[in-house]
């Protein structure tokens, strides 16, 4: 698969989420959409993301912005993930890597000499009309949630 580029369509998806059903692109047609991809429930890194994304939930909600969370993880780790830390985000189930294959996020890693696959945290800024607006490979937590929530108001505000 290529890379994905800024002005293309976001490639569609649809995913098992927290609280049963389905979260879906084309469900959310029309509203802006943060997607962030993030390897694991309740890690020193992923946690804070969470967090972060949701201490921002209102401010997002003010720019008309859903923000969904996708990992590897089943729904019921997701669940107690969110119990454990309060979070208000959509959670979703990739546990295929269908969703993180299309967006480009699931990578070959290396830790320790060894290589394997897994998610590199990524996002993606999807426009209410389905393109994709903004990338952000490679992301660092600290400040980051507030780096796209800035991206999502400029958004709004056009």
């Amino acid at each position: 698969m290529s890379e994905l580029a800024i002005g293309q369509p976001a490639p569609a998806f649809a995913l098992p989420r927290d609280g049963g059903g389905t979260v879906s692109l084309a469900d959310l047609k029309g509203k802006t959409v943060v997607l962030y991809f993030y390897p694991k429930d309740d890690t020193s890194g992923c946690t804070p993301e969470a967090i972060d994304f949701t201490s921002l939930a209102a401010e997002f909600e003010k720019t008309g912005t859903v923000v969904i969370g996708v990992s590897p993880d089943t729904v019921a780790k997701h669940e107690k993930f969110i119990a454990k830390h309060s979070l208000s985000l959509i959670l979703a189930a990739d546990t295929d890597q269908v969703a993180a294959n299309a967006y480009g996020a699931w990578k070959e890693k290396s830790m320790y000499g060894r290589s394997y696959m897994g998610i590199e945290r990524s996002t993606f800024l999807i426009g209410a009309d389905g393109i994709l607006r903004q990338i952000w490979p490679k992301v660092k937590v600290k400040g980051h949630a507030e780096e796209v929530l800035a991206a999502a108001r400029a958004l709004s505000a056009t």
